[in-house]
């Protein structure tokens, strides 16, 4: 028992100070949690999120590579890659830091620039629908770059909100509600033996 609680002299100043602690672990626990719950319903948002992202890229990314192979086929691998080296960039993307909730990640903006057709420098038009959806699933995983950096931090912010949870209402609360029912049994056996002996004195003193 002495091992779970916490190492104070029983007196009334310790007991007042105590309990001001323990209002505001409670307090403090009753945020945390608000802020768990807050933390975990980002979370699953955040995971439909993803896994929408997912599924397009998937999807934009084998329309893709076919058409590729369709290019492959038709123009040869050689002149495919003597025409991409001509290609100017399709997208413009700048990543800056954002917040939520004190997590930090990084905002990843990806946007498309007009790509200017190759089909009039000997490639065939395969190469140029390549380019597009190429540049479409670009954009896509960037998004998703984006959903997947964020959702990793805010479960790895949702399990510290929950440890901190436990610890509070398992632990460190029941740990503080002990030493202040045995300060409490201590200070009331203590008043009962000075309320004895206050007794003893005067029976002493009527029969003397």
């Amino acid at each position: 028992m002495s091992q779970q609680l916490i190492k104070v002299p029983p007196t009334k100043n310790t007991l007042l100070r105590l309990k001001r602690q323990v209002t505001f672990l409670e307090a403090g626990h009753d945020l945390l949690e608000r802020k768990r719950d807050l933390l975990t319903r980002l979370v699953y948002e955040r995971i439909g999120q993803y896994r929408r992202l997912r599924q397009q890229v998937e999807t934009m990314l084998e329309h893709a590579y076919r058409c590729l192979s369709v290019a492959q086929m038709r123009m040869g691998g050689r002149s495919i890659h003597q025409a991409a080296l001509g290609v100017e960039p399709a997208l413009s993307i700048s990543i800056v830091p954002r917040r939520s909730l004190g997590i930090e990640y990084p905002a990843v903006r990806a946007e498309r620039i007009q790509l200017k057709p190759l089909g009039l420098l000997g490639t065939d038009i395969s190469f140029d629908t390549t380019r597009e959806m190429l540049a479409e699933a670009t954009v896509l995983l960037a998004q998703l770059g984006e959903v997947e950096i964020a959702l990793h931090r805010l479960m790895e912010e949702q399990r510290k909100a929950q440890k901190l949870v436990n610890a509070l209402k398992y632990n460190i609360i029941p740990r503080y509600e002990r030493t202040i029912r045995f300060i409490q049994s201590s200070l009331e056996e203590e008043e009962r033996n000075a309320l004895f002996q206050v007794k003893l004195l005067r029976e002493r003193a009527e029969t003397g």
